[in-house]
Order: structure tokens, then sequence, then C-alpha cells
């Protein structure tokens, strides 16, 4: 999927939601275990019920690979299924990957040739060469790790060179180098607030990928206050908030609530902003 098409599904939803399957075998309604593919019938059935609400999915390879083999098939089958049934969703594999740049090659093979996602994420810290292998792709896209929401974000993300510059900026600015905003997106947490205005200073056009809004406290109204672009620019993931929004037999149903109250805000943001 190109930049174009990601705009237009914005408007024509009039959402910019993306639903994290971050699906924990643990947290799942307990009817579902008595079947022999749980995690992937409880993704269908998420699915399903919020395709119309939302542009993207974004699968976290890590609830999948605890699994072992019978996790790794059941993400194969959720993407295939996406693909298949709605291929207009933009797919995400949040993986975080980051390697030299052979193994980096391999990463980029298992997801976009094997599992056919749209876009991975991938950490920075090991420079150009562990992230060009992701960019060998025609129309996918690498979304790397920028500014976090996590407590130790400040750690090594805020941490300022002798001209001013901090790390998050620093990979903003040489990130350019390798990609534009039709290959690069950054994941940027919602609890940030104000910093996005720093970040639009670096990124004017590139779209960020908001993790953080819901459960972990971000505002919806604040992300988009101080990142929002005239294309909308923002995709915001929700995960703990919609997939267990009810853990009985409507699971399904309070999923598609939560996600229809989620898109119904971000409707509100986009007709404010012009976007229609």
């Amino acid at each position: 999927m190109n930049k174009q098409q990601l705009i237009d599904n914005i408007r024509r939803k009039q959402s910019f939601l993306c639903v994290g399957l971050d699906t924990d075998i643990k947290k799942i309604p307990e009817h579902l275990l008595d079947g022999a593919e749980p995690v992937f019938n409880f993704n269908k059935a998420i699915i399903d019920a919020t395709a119309d609400l939302c542009v993207a999915y974004k699968p976290n390879l890590a609830f999948y690979e605890c699994l072992g083999v019978k996790g790794w098939q059941a993400l194969e089958k959720t993407v295939k299924y996406i693909r298949q049934n709605y291929p207009d969703q933009f797919i995400i594999a949040d993986a975080k990957r980051g390697d030299i740049g052979n193994t980096s090659a391999m990463y980029a093979r298992s997801f976009f040739e094997d599992l056919q996602v749209d876009a991975v994420t991938v950490a920075p810290y090991m420079g150009e060469d562990s992230v060009t292998p992701f960019l060998g792709y025609d129309n996918t896209w690498v979304i790397l790790l920028a500014l976090t929401s996590n407590k130790g974000s400040h750690d090594f993300q805020l941490t300022e060179d002798a001209q001013g510059e901090r790390l998050f900026e620093k990979v903003l600015r040489k990130s350019q180098e390798w990609a534009g905003d039709d290959r690069m997106m950054y994941v940027v947490g919602a609890t940030q607030g104000r910093m996005f205005e720093d970040i639009r200073k670096v990124v004017p056009n590139h779209f960020l990928l908001v993790p953080g809004v819901g459960a972990q406290g971000g505002s919806l109204e604040e992300v988009c206050k101080y990142g929002m672009t005239k294309d909308c620019g923002l995709i915001v993931n929700s995960s703990r908030g919609i997939i267990y929004a009810g853990k009985g037999h409507d699971f399904a149903d309070a999923a598609r609530q939560a996600a229809k109250e989620v898109q119904q805000q971000m409707a509100e943001q986009l007709k404010a902003a012009g976007i229609a």
C-alpha cells in the first residue's frame, strides 16, 4: 500500500485507527480455548467486527512467538485472512527488529516475502545498514522507533549531544537520508504530548504510528493537536482497550463498540482539521 492509498482510506473511513492484535492466549475468552485454533479464531472475530472502523491492524510478534510453531501459524493465518477479506487494510508487523545487514535481510524476507505485510517496526540503534535491507521491497514501509511511551525512553532517546540535538531528533534527521515519507514512518508514543511539535519540526510530512492511546493513558486530542498534518499523518493504535473490551461470548461486539467510540472521536478530529 502506498501513501496515497493510505490517505484515501483515512478519508473514506473517517478513521486513522489501528487495531493492535496483541492476542494473549491467557486473556482471550475461555470458550475459545476449547477450539483447535483459539488465537486465530479470536483474531478473526475481532477483525470481522472492526474492519470497517479502522485502517490498519498491528499484530505484535511477541504474542505469537511465545507460542512457538502454533503461534507463528496463527499469525500467518491472521495476515492471510486480512489480505483475502479486507484488502484495504494496512498490516503492520510489530517486530522491532534491528540487526547487522545480512540478518536484517533475512528478517525483511520473512516479513515481506513470506508474511506479505505492508510494514514492519524496526529499531534504528545499529544504523543504516541494519535498516536499509527492509527498504528493498516495493510498496512496503519501515516504521522506525523514534520516541516511545515507556518509562525507560528517557534513558537514551532524550539524551543530548554537544550541539543540543536529542537522540530521537538525530534518528529522525539521519534516517531521512535512507528513505522519504513515502517509505518510512516513525513510532511516537501518545504520552509524549507536546513533544509532537518537536517531532513535526523535523518530519513535517511523515506518517507517525502512535501507540499509547487508551489503556496507556495517551490523549487522542493532544496527539491530533500537535501531530496531525493536512493529510492526517497519523496512525493511532489501540490494542487492549479494544480487543479486551469484553470477556464473554459477546467479546467481538464489545470490541466493535470500543472501536466505534474511538473512530467517532477520530472523525471529529478529522472534520475539525478539514480532512474529509
